[in-house]
């Protein structure tokens, strides 16, 4: 007469004979509803285990989708820097003495001058040391870069005067300097420079 046996591979009493009046494993609980005929005079197998069955997916949720998805983006161009020219080469002026000492100024303003131990700030173009020196002032002209005119412009603040190609300049009016000028401070030709503009 077939016996019910306990289907569960993982019980103790897995595939052991069990009452036939009883309908769950008294072991693992596992229904005893098959019942496993008696094997033939043929040697025992042993059976594979049975896997379990896999879990079942939630009714009316669809499975996660775990592939990667790339979200395309629209091309943006790079923004171009603004356009900065670049700032204008400033000459340098240069005054040559009759020596052949040179005095420059490569700025935009500076005045023409000579340096006691009374002033603060030397003249950027100092003319201390130079033969008849007490001829120049202190502050004996002005000299500045005309954007407008792209040219260098000297203006008299002295006592003793400016002489420009032998013209005798007013105080206080700007005159254009070139190249190759002779610039001449105060009288009788004793201190005289030529002016190179580079």
């Amino acid at each position: 007469m077939p016996a019910n046996r306990c289907p569960n591979p993982t019980c103790e009493y897995f595939n052991r004979a069990l009452p036939n009046n009883a309908k769950v494993c008294p072991w693992c609980s596992t229904p005893l509803g098959n019942i496993i005929p008696p094997a033939p005079n043929n040697p025992p197998t042993q059976q594979p285990p049975q896997q379990p069955p896999p879990p079942e997916q939630p009714i009316n949720q669809p499975a996660p989708d775990y592939s990667t998805q790339y979200q395309q983006r629209s091309y943006v161009p790079p923004t171009p820097q603004p356009y900065t020219p670049p700032l204008p080469r400033l000459p340098v002026l240069k005054l040559i003495h009759s020596t052949g000492r040179e005095f420059s100024l490569s700025g935009e303003v500076g005045s023409i001058g000579r340096r006691t131990q009374s002033m603060p700030t030397p003249p950027e173009i100092d003319l201390s040391g130079i033969p008849q020196e007490g001829i120049v002032s202190r502050r004996h002209a002005r000299v500045f870069w005309d954007w407008s005119q792209n040219t260098y412009m000297i203006v008299d603040t002295s006592v003793n005067g400016i002489y420009l190609n032998g013209n005798l300049l007013n105080s206080g009016v700007s005159y254009r300097l070139s190249n190759g000028d002779l610039l001449q401070l105060g009288q009788d030709n004793l201190i005289v420079f030529k002016v190179v503009v580079m």
